[in-house]
Parts: structure tokens; C-alpha cells; sequence
């Protein structure tokens, strides 16, 4: 079982800056593909970016250039550095891990920290 906290949400000027924290619990994700999705006000959960456990990374073409997925396997901890924030970014973001080591897992999710960008 793996538990996901994620952390450091808030509220934040467009163009300014902040880091996603997502730190596991239960066992090692170091063998995990894990990712950021988010959800805004009324609309479906979209994925955001991915890293997976030999440290490929995607993104979602709205956030390329902008974000930056990251792990540390020593502190079971996965980040998401957002630059240059737009509105549009305003959302709840939540972390999640499955297929480890390109095998099924069960999927688990965190609770989700909320991020809010003014203009």
C-alpha cells in the first residue's frame, strides 16, 4: 500500500513561481511511474506531467517549457516545479503512482493541494 501526501499549494501572482511536493508513505516508490494531474472548478481531471521510474519525462503541451517533474528515490518524494503560472494553472493538484517497473499496480492517488494563480 502507498500512501500519497502532496504539499506546498497556495495562492500565487501570475508569472511568479511555486513547487509541488508529493512525498510517498507505506513502501518505496523508487520502481514507480508516478504523475501530477489536476482538476480546475467543473472540469475533469487532466494529466499534467509524468516521470517514471528510470526518470522519462512527459508533459502536457500547456505546461511544456514551464513545469518541471522531478524525484529524489532517497526521500520517496516527487515534485513539480511550476515557472511563469498563468491562471489557467488554477486547480487542485494531485499525485499519483502506479505500474511499477511496467507492471499493473493498483493506482493511488493523493489528497490533492490546491493552487491558485491571481492575475
Amino acid at each position: 500500500q502507498v500512501h500519497l501526501v502532496e504539499s506546498g499549494g497556495g495562492l500565487v501572482q501570475a508569472g511568479g513561481s511555486i513547487t509541488l511536493s508529493c512525498a510517498a508513505s507505506g513502501r518505496s516508490v523508487v520502481n514507480y511511474d508516478m504523475s501530477w494531474f489536476r482538476q480546475a472548478p467543473g472540469q475533469e481531471r487532466e494529466f499534467v506531467a509524468s516521470i517514471r521510474w528510470h526518470g522519462g519525462t512527459s508533459y502536457v503541451d500547456s505546461v511544456k517549457g514551464r513545469f518541471t517533474i522531478s524525484r529524489d528515490n532517497a526521500k520517496n518524494t516527487m515534485y513539480l516545479k511550476m515557472n511563469n503560472l498563468e491562471p489557467a494553472d488554477t486547480a487542485i493538484y494531485y499525485c499519483r503512482a502506479d505500474t511499477e517497473r511496467g507492471r499493473p499496480t493498483p493506482v493511488y492517488w493523493g489528497q490533492g493541494t490546491q493552487v491558485t494563480v491571481s492575475s
